[in-house]
Order: C-alpha cells, then sequence, then structure tokens
C-alpha cells in the first residue's frame, strides 16, 4: 500500500513559478510606472508591509497586526468540517449512483437540478436556518464540494469493467471486498480528481460564507479591509488564500499517493 513518491527535478519544480514570477514582475512595472492608481491596486511592497503586520506584527499595532493564526485556525476548521461532510456523503452515494442504475435515475435529476443553482443563492436560506457563523459556513462548504465529489466519483465507478469483478469472483473475492479490492482502485484516479475539486470549491465558498459578519476567519478580514478601504489587505487575504488553497491541494494529492497505491496513476 505504501511506496515511494516520484520526486521532480529541480527544473520541473521552477516551471510552476513560471506565470507567477511573470503576474508580479508586471504588477510591479504598473506600480513603478503609475499606470495604474494606488486605490485600485496598491503597490507590492505595501502589499508585503501589510501581509507582515498581519502574520508578524503584534496584536494593537494596526487593526490586523497579528491576526493570521487566529483566522487561519477558524478558516481551516470550517474548510476540514465542510469537506469531510461532503467527502462522507459524496463518495459513497457516487460509487451508489455509478454502479446501480436505479440509484443513479433516483439522484440524476435532484442533484444536477441542485448544482445549477449559485451558491449565492444558498446564502440567505442559510443564514435563516444556521445563522452567522460556523454553521452556516461549514454548510456552504459542504454544499460545494459534495457536487464534484460525488460526479467524479460516480464516473470513476461507472467506467471500471466488469470483467475484473468476473475475474474477482472467480478468485473468490466476495461482493464487499470486491468495493474495496477492485471499484475503489480502479474509481481512484477520477475520485482524486473528486477530491481536489471539491477541495478547491471549499475554499471559494469558505470565503463566501466568512463574508456574512463573522467575527474571525481569512474571509472575514476582506471583508473588514473593504469596509475600511484597505485594499492591501484585501490583496493580502486573496494571496493568503490562494497560497494555502495551493498546500492544501498538494497535501490531499501526496497524502492519498502515498496511503494508495491506485493512487499513482493520477498525475
Amino acid at each position: 500500500m505504501f511506496g515511494r513518491i516520484r520526486r521532480e527535478s529541480p527544473f520541473a519544480c521552477a516551471q510552476a513559478w513560471v506565470i507567477p514570477g511573470i503576474m508580479a514582475s508586471l504588477w510591479f512595472a504598473l506600480s513603478q510606472t503609475g499606470a495604474v492608481p494606488q486605490y485600485l491596486l496598491p503597490h507590492p511592497l505595501e502589499v508585503i508591509r501589510a501581509g507582515h503586520s498581519y502574520l508578524l506584527g503584534s496584536p494593537g499595532e494596526t487593526p490586523y497586526a497579528g491576526r493570521f493564526y487566529s483566522d487561519l485556525c477558524s478558516s481551516l476548521m470550517r474548510v476540514f468540517l465542510g469537506f469531510t461532510f461532503a467527502l462522507a456523503v459524496g463518495i459513497p452515494a457516487g460509487i451508489m449512483s455509478g454502479r446501480i442504475p436505479a440509484v443513479n435515475r433516483l439522484l440524476s435529476n435532484t442533484v444536477n437540478g441542485i448544482r445549477a443553482v449559485p451558491g449565492i443563492c444558498w446564502l440567505p436560506l442559510a443564514m435563516v436556518w444556521f445563522g452567522i457563523g460556523m454553521k452556516t459556513t461549514v454548510f456552504l462548504v459542504a454544499l460545494a464540494a459534495f457536487f464534484p465529489i460525488y460526479l467524479n466519483t460516480a464516473a470513476g465507478a461507472r467506467q471500471v469493467n466488469p470483467l475484473h469483478y468476473r475475474a474477482g469472483a472467480m478468485m473468490g473475492v466476495t461482493r464487499i471486498r470486491g468495493i474495496f479490492a477492485i471499484l475503489l482502485p480502479a474509481s481512484m484516479p477520477q475520485i482524486i480528481t473528486g477530491l481536489r475539486l471539491g477541495l478547491g470549491i471549499a475554499w471559494a465558498y469558505l470565503v463566501l460564507g466568512e463574508l456574512t459578519g463573522v467575527p474571525d476567519g481569512l474571509g472575514a478580514v476582506i471583508m473588514d479591509a473593504r469596509m475600511l478601504g484597505r485594499i492591501d489587505m484585501i490583496v493580502v487575504g486573496i494571496v493568503l488564500i490562494a497560497g494555502i488553497g495551493r498546500v492544501s491541494d498538494l497535501l490531499l494529492y501526496h497524502a492519498m499517493r502515498l496511503l494508495f497505491r491506485s493512487a499513482r496513476r493520477t498525475a
């Protein structure tokens, strides 16, 4: 089950930073020449100073100094809970929908109909149901992450070759054991894709939930900064969410590849 994970060359790792480097250079050049007004896009150095204060400053120095770690813990908890709920429901439902036509017919219209409703439409209803705070954000995160997990799992389960089951039955593999020995390994590339998409969407809906007036969280910082006209802090919040979201994606990807041999077929 465990195995070695292939490591990329330094050149391949450097390629991943080409586009971010170009974007940062263009941003710096536009700020230096004054082509973009400061009130629309602050200078990178101002954003760096605001980020330094937010991450490493002493509480009370500025409105946001030293808040990062408490905000990060609050946001991570909301994402973790919502994503866990989505995973716990999405994978079993996707497997049953992919392998049992009756379940697929039962769920298809409902799931695809709800999937078409924008997240902003669920926000006022969630606030009525759960109030402002943790429950509303977790609900939005779980709802958003469920759909890619469910759809990709169902697609993966549907594509498993029936010959694999027949070969397993000839070797004495029971139906229950076949789920773990045949179905899940064969579906793993699609399941990984669904999990990664779901985790990315979870971060997007986290911000939506935290814009409702919660006192802490990375999305709450962005909302507060907008009210105070702190464009530099808005950019800091966006950059931090992008970075943390990417780190969480890498952790999920490599954890799955480490724990499951079938996951190593993913690119």
